[in-house]
């Protein structure tokens, strides 16, 4: 058995009372065992000293691409559907196994350096395995799944699948990595959006995920103009037909849904489907900015990712609190999305919707030991003399203020390198991987597959 302790923090819980406890943290294996003021550290491997710092719950995004780190830079200042056709897919098309596998890597070390501990992500059509052998060997908590695209003639070639290969090898991976290293690493279905998606893709997909008992991971209502494709092919909006195929459950989690009407914000509530709110995403992109204050009073469970590198730029959780408190106060009034309710969703609420809330989001006995120290002794953050410390975290502190992070009990990060990633080889990697993309991009073919 491993022990590690920690001394002297302040930290904050984010249990169900939001309370801050000044003082120790036991990990014993992978699971926190005590919390007091003082802690003996007899018989203990390791003591990390954290006085005068924060120890938080590892943050928990719901909605990344680790597949488009390396694409960062490759399309500023798109909007959605210009974004996708034009750049995103014919890089996804250009892909091989090893630049997924640098790409990958790349967006870890820089979600484990943020202090982000838990991801749900979404791949490309292709070469999801490699991202997966990265994520295994980073040490982060993952739900990932290969994207699904069996429909539509606007996509490059490589990427248009047929629905039961598509359908195929996504079991045949959830049968490799689900629930890896003791569910550390778990599947998601993840149907791209209903724009590239058949009818019988997306309701395999519903059987699939019931007979499994894993989420499904896919896009709605980020911009109007895909709300008006959706509707002129299925008479419905995304969310409705979503729901009339019966995917609409618990086990759902939809990025965006910005584009809304009062019928979908109903059927996300009442079939508790989660939704990921990626404001910097939504900015970039000027896809719109989702009524999340409406959407929680209701009743729905909102929580946050960055989304990709290439519509961020940065997979920073920090930025996305900030980002998500801000927006939405010029609408609903200052008091609106408070620190406190911002960091829940970045924790506790991320937890929830994976539904590892009694595992990991919040710091109490019992739990999963996923969590980051944050140093904020530095200018941006002082004073600190009566500062609410999570308004300190949401509203000043900063990715490089993670000082170490712990995943499953295991010191990932500590004073800023990550023991798993070679930062060196990773960033040569990744330069030389989008070099080797773009050469491939003008060559990419968009004719439509007639045969699939």
């Amino acid at each position: 058995m491993t022990k590690i302790l920690i001394k002297n923090g302040e930290i904050i819980t984010a249990d169900d009372n939001n309370e801050i406890i000044y003082g120790d943290l036991l990990i014993e294996n992978d699971c926190i065992t005590q919390i007091a003021p003082q802690i003996d550290a007899y018989h203990v491997d390791q003591v990390i000293e954290a006085r005068g710092k924060t120890v938080i719950p590892g943050f928990i995004q719901t909605h990344i691409h680790l597949c488009q780190t390396i694409f960062r830079g490759q399309a500023d200042d798109m909007e959605l559907l210009d974004w996708l056709k034009r750049r995103i897919w014919p890089l996804e098309a250009a892909h091989d196994e090893e630049s997924n596998y640098y790409s990958a890597m790349l967006g870890l070390g820089e979600l484990i350096q943020g202090g982000t501990t838990t991801i749900v992500d979404m791949e490309t059509v292709h070469h999801t395995d490699a991202a997966f052998q990265a994520i295994a060997a980073s040490g982060i908590r993952a739900l990932s799944g290969k994207v699904m695209m069996d429909y539509g003639d606007e996509t490059p070639l490589l990427l248009q699948e047929n629905t039961d290969d598509s359908v195929q090898e996504s079991v045949d991976l959830l049968e490799k990595w689900h629930d890896f290293d003791n569910g550390r690493i778990k599947y998601a279905f993840s149907p791209r959006f209903v724009i590239s998606c058949s009818e019988a893709l997306l309701t395999q997909v519903r059987d699939l995920s019931a007979h499994y008992g894993v989420h499904i991971h896919s896009h709605a209502a980020e911009s109007s103009g895909e709300i008006e494709i959706v509707r002129n092919r299925t008479g419905m909006r995304n969310v409705t037909y979503l729901d009339y195929l019966g995917l609409a459950s618990e086990r759902l989690i939809l990025a965006h849904c910005i584009w809304l009407d009062d019928e979908e914000k109903s059927i996300i509530k009442d079939r508790r489907v989660k939704v990921s709110h990626a404001p910097g995403s939504n900015l970039k992109l000027a896809s719109g900015i989702a009524d999340v204050p409406e959407m929680m009073n209701q009743g729905a469970k909102v929580s946050l990712g960055a989304d990709g590198a290439p519509c961020n730029n940065n997979l920073n959780m920090l930025n996305e609190m900030r980002l998500a408190a801000g927006i939405h106060k010029p609408a609903h009034g200052a008091a609106a999305m408070n620190a406190q309710t911002v960091f829940r969703m970045a924790t506790i609420e991320g937890a929830k919707a994976i539904g590892m809330e009694d595992e990991i989001g919040s710091l109490e006995v019992g739990k999963k030991a996923d969590l980051s120290i944050l140093d904020m002794n530095d200018f941006h953050v002082f004073p600190s003399y009566d500062v609410d410390p999570v308004s300190r975290i949401v509203y000043a502190a900063a990715a490089s203020d993670v000082e170490t992070t712990i995943i499953n009990g295991k010191v990932i990060m500590k004073n800023r390198e990550i023991k798993n990633i070679d930062k060196n080889i990773v960033l040569k990697e990744a330069d030389k991987s989008i070099k080797r993309l773009m050469r491939r991009m003008p060559h990419i073919q968009y004719v439509y597959n007639e045969d699939k």
